[in-house]
């Protein structure tokens, strides 16, 4: 009886710890199955985990700024891919494909990043 009470409390455990990992890696919030692109003028980067950050100025239809969030992946996954901190940098044009998110905010889970010389990034 108290090794079965232990299984349950360990597992339990487990779940309470384990539970906020998988919540946190949800795509629900953006709608991946039509991915929208984006092109504007990066304005930072935060080069921060778990996803990285790009800030970008996109012109709207009128001509108008407005600023987009684009989540990326994780630094380390990045680099696997062939970034650095110092790929894209304030100033560069770049072009952001992905899922925006379902709120119509102006932001998205970017899956690929053209840069202006046209090699393209997963991201």
């Amino acid at each position: 009886m108290i090794a079965r009470t232990r299984s349950l409390a360990a597992s339990f455990a487990f779940l309470i710890v384990v539970a906020p990992v998988f919540a946190h890696h949800s795509l629900a919030m953006y709608d991946m199955s039509n991915p929208v692109t984006v092109k504007g003028v990066l304005e930072r980067l935060e080069w921060t985990n778990p996803h990285a950050y790009l800030y970008l100025n996109v012109k709207n239809n009128r001509g108008n700024a407005e600023e987009w969030v684009i989540e990326i992946d994780r630094p380390d996954f990045l680099k696997k891919n062939g970034w650095t901190s110092s790929t894209v940098k304030p100033g560069d044009i770049i072009t952001c494909t992905g899922g925006r998110a379902k709120t119509g905010a102006r932001t998205m889970r970017c899956t690929m990043v053209e840069l202006a010389s046209g090699q393209k990034l997963r991201s």
